[in-house]
């Protein structure tokens, strides 16, 4: 170092090298053949929030080789300078990171608190141009989609589940791409995936050696979504025989609740599915009706293979936050208790949790017509949701309260019975990693009269062995999940705008 000043706000040092040669960059021979020389300005990492210039005096030498196409070259300090570079490789280390963590515009603030100018693009670039990390071969290799935008682009990451660490994301979440993806590199001996078929097939064709496996986390949770479409069906026959058993307790003459309003949803779903099946009538293809009402296809298809009865049962049966509290707010209107204000007080009392506004807006359709007595509702049965949740959660977890609605309710009800009986034969295998018990679950499933869960027994046999090796290997995909929502903390640091290059390079570089 020669001298070091403050000036326009920054600290200016002065330096040169001091070495008699330099080697050339292109063919590395040694020179001690003097050009020139000229003074390089390069900006250092700040010192207490100061920025820092390198004012550094280099020399260019001529290359001794005839061979060598450069005939002049300039010197370079090992660690400090590259060529063309206007900054200290500390200072490109450090910005490299900033951008890594936090991306163009975060990174740019940040970098100012330090004492740095850089640009938002400067760092976009530092980050593109880090080489990939080297990669051995994976031997479990986990795979999952992930969205770059929601219903329209979609990837797929993959991760050693031995690291485990990603590996690599790719443009597209079909069976070509991770076949392509598997023939470019050494074969795994294990794929963990989710149940999707284009992974399944992308798998086999790309490396037919490999055992699939399928993710017992999305197995339970197709199984959910069964056991909820079986008890939505179930809840109805519940309404049923509670509605029965109030009637024959009930001794009051009070006329029946009027003005019954139907959901907004049910009634829409109604005027589309009558629409669906009068244009099917009239000779129109599904793709027609869509294109006519505005619909999906999926959404035609739905209406025209089911009854507006099985569209809508869930919508029917949604738990609202009254659930529990009807009887007295009826009960109390018949006593001539009419203020919202104070029934909603009173029920707060026996545990509601909800506004008046919600009190105020059932009270009103018993006032338009007048009713001075209305009919005290039947109790109504849990949710579906409540009932499911039942279902799928172990005893143990369950409180006082809810193991003795469940227990009623199974009582009433047969179905739940069984239902919850399969579940606990399938939680047990699941758990207890008992995959040879799989054939005989699903063909005691398969002939149960249980419509959802059978047909989830009988979707198990397309996807056999995976399902086998889910419930038999230790193998999970839940680290897969867990860097899935990395990349979407990534996706949305860089406003959902970032191209899958710049995602890609802050997947795999960051922990």
């Amino acid at each position: 170092m020669e001298q070091c000043e403050r000036r326009d706000g920054a600290v200016v040092v002065r330096a040169r090298a001091n070495s008699a040669v330099a080697s050339c960059r292109r063919c590395d021979a040694v020179s001690g053949r003097r050009h020139g020389w000229y003074v390089r300005r390069l900006q250092d990492v700040a010192v207490s929030g100061c920025r820092v210039v390198l004012e550094l005096r280099v020399r260019r030498f001529r290359c001794v080789s005839s061979e060598c196409p450069v005939k002049t070259f300039t010197e370079q300090i090992p660690g400090l300078t590259r060529p063309y570079a206007r900054a200290t490789m500390s200072l490109r280390d450090l910005l490299t990171e900033i951008g890594l963590a936090l991306a163009g515009r975060a990174g740019v603030r940040m970098a100012a608190i330090l004492g740095i100018a850089v640009g938002r693009d400067t760092l976009l670039r530092l980050v593109r141009a880090i080489p990939d990390p080297p990669v051995d071969q994976v031997r479990i290799l986990g795979v999952d989609d992930f969205a770059i935008r929601r219903g329209h682009n979609y990837g797929t990451i993959m991760i050693d589940l031995e690291t485990p660490r990603s590996v690599d994301l790719i443009d597209g979440r079909d069976g070509d791409a991770l076949s392509a993806w598997l023939h470019s590199r050494p074969l795994p001996e294990v794929i963990c995936r989710d149940r999707a078929g284009g992974y399944a097939e992308g798998a086999r064709q790309g490396a037919p050696d490999a055992l699939q496996v399928a993710d017992r986390f999305h197995l339970w949770r197709n199984l959910g979504q069964a056991v909820e479409k079986d008890v939505s069906a179930a809840r109805t026959g519940l309404a049923a025989v509670l509605a029965a058993a109030s009637e024959s307790r009930r001794t009051s003459d009070a006329p029946t609740v009027v003005n019954h309003r139907e959901l907004q949803v049910v009634a829409r779903i109604r005027k589309h599915h009558a629409a669906v099946h009068e244009l099917l009538d009239q000779g129109l293809s599904k793709a027609a009706i869509g294109r006519r009402l505005g619909l999906h296809q999926a959404t035609v298809r739905k209406f025209a293979n089911t009854t507006v009865e099985e569209v809508t049962a869930a919508n029917r049966q949604r738990a609202s936050i009254l659930d529990g509290y009807h009887e007295h707010l009826h009960r109390r209107w018949n006593e001539g208790i009419r203020n919202a204000t104070q029934l909603t007080r009173e029920i707060t009392a026996l545990g509601y949790r909800g506004t008046a506004q919600q009190v105020r807006r059932y009270l009103r359709r018993f006032r338009p017509a007048g009713t001075s007595e209305v009919e005290i509702p039947p109790p109504r049965p849990p949710a579906v949701r409540d009932l499911t949740r039942w279902i799928m959660s172990h005893p143990e977890n369950l409180d006082q309260d809810s193991t003795t609605r469940f227990r009623e309710m199974q009582r009433i009800n047969r179905d739940l019975q069984r239902l919850t009986r399969h579940v606990k034969d399938f939680a047990v295998m699941l758990t207890q990693l008992e995959g040879h018990r799989l054939d005989d679950w699903i063909t005691l499933v398969e002939n149960d009269s249980l419509t959802a869960i059978a047909g989830f027994a009988r979707n198990l046999r397309r996807d056999y062995d995976a399902v086998r090796n889910g419930l038999t290997m230790s193998h999970s995909s839940g680290p897969v999940e867990g860097h899935v929502n990395r990349v979407k903390m990534l996706k949305r640091q860089m406003f959902g705008r970032a191209k899958l290059d710049l995602l890609r390079k802050r997947t795999l570089h960051t922990a």
